[in-house]
């Protein structure tokens, strides 16, 4: 086993900031290469290297890409050191992960989603529904939900500005009845009591530091919902109904790049995902339908 083991992991933690989780995991990518280098682990070379990556082969794609970039940060942690003068990964190809498609609720499901909301404590209802309307109708990642202020939303202006990643600034539609949603659960809020700010800052208010809901705290009312829903809480997510609106305004005739502009993404590639989805589904539908199909 390589005596810079220890070393690196202990960068990793206090120059990069990496979690527990990170750090068991690049120990047990290591563990396993190194090991199988044996001494001298720091000094191998390409051919080394992938001999140790055709034992991975029996891995999903995405494994063996993770175990091979914790090799690729070893050694360039190694090279930093000055302990060699090259980076054997340099010359590794990675193996390519198949995009994923994004997982949908249907139409029922999100109707079940939102009864399962209604069903809720008094206190949780309304916010909870005020989450999934807003989610499912405008296509917000949850970030971008939770720290909409209080008075962003107006029944004259259907259109908000969101602030997303790269701080890129985009017009988003709200549907009327998300924002009456929105509106009913304001209603449901404690009055403020005296000394204290006179206006909420935040649509979905909390008691916590930040002021507003966490984005654990949307999915938990989320899962909640399910559950109350008769739905499997395992297959909800705020990012599970962002998924929800851009498949089915796709399905829909939606343009793809007007459905790009909706969910704020800089690249079409990205939003070109969700085709695959409905390619999916139509495979599926002609496969369990057409008569010639199970011949």
């Amino acid at each position: 086993m390589s005596p810079y083991l220890e070393s690196f992991l202990e960068m990793m933690s206090a120059e990069r900031g990496a979690s527990p989780n990170t750090l068991l995991a690049y120990r047990a990518d290591l563990v396993d290469a190194l090991g199988y280098l044996g001494a001298g682990a720091e000094k191998a070379g390409p051919d080394e290297l992938r001999a140790w990556l055709a034992t991975q082969a029996g891995f999903s794609a995405r494994t063996q890409a993770r175990r091979l970039s914790s090799l690729r940060q070893f050694y360039r942690f190694i090279a930093r050191e000055g302990l060699r003068t090259d980076d054997p990964t340099e010359l590794l190809d990675s193996p390519k992960a198949p995009a994923s498609l994004p997982k949908a609720l249907s139409e029922a499901d999100i109707a079940q989603l939102i009864e399962g909301a209604s069903k809720l404590p008094t206190a949780q209802s309304a916010i909870a529904t005020a989450a999934i309307e807003l989610l499912y109708a405008s296509g917000l990642r949850v970030t971008e939900l939770v720290t909409l202020p209080a008075g962003m939303l107006r029944a004259e202006e259907p259109l908000v500005t969101v602030r997303g990643k790269g701080q890129k600034e985009r017009l988003v539609p709200i549907s009327r009845r998300a924002r009456e949603a929105a509106a009913a659960a304001q209603a449901t809020l404690k009055p403020l009591g005296k000394g204290r700010v006179t206006a909420r800052k935040w649509l979905l208010p909390s008691r916590g530091a930040n002021g507003h809901l966490t984005r654990q705290g949307v999915g938990l009312l989320l899962k909640q919902a399910a559950l109350a829903g008769g739905l499997d809480p395992a297959k909800v997510s705020p990012h599970v109904l962002r998924h929800s609106f851009a498949t089915h305004l796709l399905s829909r005739g939606a343009d793809l790049r007007a459905l790009q502009t909706l969910l704020g993404h800089a690249d079409i590639a990205t939003t070109q995902i969700y085709t695959r989805v409905l390619e999916e589904r139509l495979r599926a539908v002609v496969e369990e339908h057409h008569p010639l199909a199970r011949g």
